[in-house]
């Protein structure tokens, strides 16, 4: 069988998720994997985003990314999302791309397909779990096969304990970080290639 295809699905405001996304997408070739980086877009008003440096700076370094389409999730095998936590669950503008999904969700097309994720929080208990649970929620209604990274690696006892996913307070990525990632991205190629045998 062809290797596995994951899309690497984010939204990243100030970069901790644009610079997870990256780690998940080297880490899934690595493994074996046909993979596609995906950016979701931006849906905050222009104001909003230009009204601060930072979020425009980054929103400019991610601009050769392509942003998702219909067809990146249909192409797929399996999905990595990354987004951040607002209040408790997933960054509106991953939840307005989810929305956009329900003519694939209609025709089974996302039905069977692995899906495991990672968020990030101005603060390590800012609602990540929960963020898992929206994310995880709309992928049960849509068929897919959550891919958790539970405990099955002793790094999960040094990046914060999260066995639903990665998740970090917001800021640059530790080398646990790293490795933490790595070892969820490989996780989901290879739940994905047995699934897919």
């Amino acid at each position: 069988m062809a290797n596995p295809k994951i899309t690497v699905l984010f939204y990243s405001t100030y970069g901790t998720n644009h610079a997870v996304a990256q780690q998940v997408a080297s880490a899934a070739e690595e493994a074996g994997a046909e993979v596609r980086l995906r950016r979701v877009r931006e849906t905050a008003p222009d104001d909003v985003v230009n009204g601060q440096d930072a979020w425009k700076a980054q929103l400019e370094k991610m601009s050769d990314i392509p942003e998702a389409s219909l067809d990146d999730m249909e192409w797929a095998d399996g999905f990595f999302v990354s987004a951040p936590t607002r209040f408790g669950v997933v960054a509106s503008q991953m939840r307005a791309f989810f929305d956009t999904l329900g003519p694939l969700w209609q025709e089974g097309k996302l039905d069977g397909k692995t899906l495991t994720a990672s968020t990030s929080s101005n603060t390590l208990h800012g609602g990540q779990e929960t963020t898992f649970l929206s994310i995880y929620l709309s992928a049960m209604h849509w068929g897919c096969i959550v891919v958790s990274p539970g405990y099955g690696n002793a790094v999960k006892f040094e990046d914060g304990g999260n066995p639903y996913g990665f998740s970090k307070a917001a800021g640059e990525l530790t080398d646990t970080d790293r490795t933490s990632i790595a070892y969820q991205a490989r996780r989901l190629v290879d739940a994905t290639a047995k699934l897919r045998g």
